[in-house]
């Protein structure tokens, strides 16, 4: 894999040096401090043990509201990848026991808007082969790898070197954040098939835009809403009958606000992820929106 090297040039150049941390506890331990951070990823728990004797090395929940499994490779020789994948289907088959840690750690309304449809492993290491890249390719789950160097004592870099997106696993729709009945959730899949023409046009075209921006983005297809991520979500999408609603994780108090387009609902209930939302009925309502979208990719 090609190296990465940084450079401070302030006055006289010189190269920072790359390494690894000394213990591979103190890049959990800062990880898990820092979760969110990071990767946009509520830390729940450390060491979490599983009922068959394992041991998963952190878990949390990302701000979709999935699942989070992370584990981190202590040895080039290491499948951690299997390893994550054996506490994912454990994971899976165990709802109920999250569902437990998350109502102990941020109570039962965090645990009501879990969602299943998808749950993922995220591994770390100094590096993986190429093996480790092309394994995770023929896994029907979600799975990213994640390399660290560490530039001196007080600079640490993640890189995305490759992401699996599997299929949305099918889950219950939760119950409503807002006060919603129950009955009126839509599937994001049912909320397309339900959308005018028009709108399945401009969010096809909002989609080609977002992905445009960079081979580092994916598209997925959650239960309530499309989310467009890199590490961390850069937007999310609801559809409506004659609208896009689009999220942004944006500052609100940095972007002007405009009756009938953008809102701020830091403090509103909301299925998509960022203060930031955009109501786009049309291509006009799509350029206007395209420099807060440049900014959200740029900024996360």
């Amino acid at each position: 894999m090609a190296d990465i090297k940084l450079f401070n040039i302030n006055g006289k150049v010189r190269e920072y040096q790359s390494g690894t941390v000394t213990l591979e506890k103190e890049l959990q331990t800062i990880i898990e401090n820092n979760m969110e951070t990071f990767f946009g990823v509520t830390f729940l728990e450390s060491e979490y043990r599983t009922t068959d004797g394992g041991r998963m090395d952190s878990i949390g929940i990302d701000e979709n509201h999935c699942p989070v499994i992370f584990e981190y490779k202590r040895s080039i020789k290491e499948n951690v990848i299997n390893q994550g994948l054996f506490y994912l289907n454990w994971l899976l088959d165990h709802k109920d026991s999250f569902k437990v840690l998350v109502i102990e750690k941020l109570g039962l309304k965090a645990a009501g808007r879990i969602d299943w449809t998808m749950p993922r492993v995220i591994c770390i290491a100094g590096d993986f082969t190429k093996y480790d890249e092309s394994a995770i390719k023929q896994m029907n789950r979600n799975i990213s790898l994640i390399r660290y160097k560490k530039f001196g004592d007080d600079l640490l870099m993640f890189e995305q070197i490759n992401e699996n997106i599997a299929a949305a696993i099918p889950d219950d729709i939760p119950a409503p954040s807002a006060g919603r009945p129950r009955s009126s959730d839509k599937t994001f899949e049912e909320q397309l098939e339900g959308a005018d023409d028009s709108i399945k046009i401009l969010y096809q075209d909002l989609a080609n835009y977002i992905l445009s921006l960079g081979d580092d983005i994916q598209e997925t297809h959650l239960k309530l809403y499309a989310a467009f991520k890199k590490i961390k979500n850069v937007a999310t999408v609801v559809v409506q009958k004659k609208k896009l609603i689009l999220n942004l994780p944006l500052a609100a108090a940095t972007v002007s606000f405009e009756d009938g387009f953008s809102r701020n609902v830091s403090n509103i209930g909301h299925w998509g992820c960022g203060p930031v939302e955009l109501h786009l009925q049309n291509g006009a309502d799509l350029e206007k929106a395209k420099p807060l979208v440049d900014r959200a990719y740029n900024e996360n």
